[in-house]
């Protein structure tokens, strides 16, 4: 017997679940993005099958996401269709810093060795300053209106949809 619980009556997502989503939508759109432009590089078969089987796993992963974007706390979008790469070019460039200041946070918790400790928290904080630094450029060109949810989340559906679009 599956037990009733009240939170599952509701009509709409809740808010961290929206921003869940709006996070795995823009970071699989940019990574489907990078790999059908990579694609037609790839000469290896078994690889070229791997990229193939990659590709369709995450179009399918954003088609099941993008379903629940009318579900998010939120109505009235606003289309925003952008011709030009620089909103793919620098959430690529956020994505990578964003991953790396948390490998880096990893790698210095299994750190035994002081003076490795000492390099990688260094880098940590580049890493951090520079993720900052295409966090600002993304929100003051309207790339990343990350206080206006209604607006992330059309951006969001907008990437990927383009993402899904685009020939390989």
């Amino acid at each position: 017997m599956t037990p009733n619980y009240s939170y599952a009556n509701h009509s709409h997502l809740a808010w961290h679940e929206t921003l869940e989503i709006h996070e795995l939508v823009a970071f699989q759109a940019i990574g489907l993005m990078r790999l059908k432009k990579t694609f037609p590089s790839i000469t290896d078969p078994t690889l070229k099958q791997l990229y193939k089987k990659s590709i369709a796993g995450i179009s399918n992963n954003l088609q099941e996401l993008l379903k629940f974007y009318p579900l998010a706390p939120t109505t009235d979008r606003l289309l925003d269709e952008r011709k030009d790469y620089l909103p793919f070019f620098s959430g690529d460039l956020l994505g990578l810093f964003k991953t790396s200041v948390r490998n880096y946070s990893i790698a210095i918790t299994e750190t035994a060795t002081p003076s490795l400790r000492e390099v990688l928290t260094k880098q940590l904080m580049a890493a951090i300053d520079l993720h900052g630094q295409i966090y600002k450029y993304m929100y003051d060109k309207g790339f990343y209106p990350s206080y206006n949810l209604r607006e992330l989340l059309q951006n969001d559906m907008n990437l990927a949809n383009k993402a899904l679009s685009q020939q390989f």
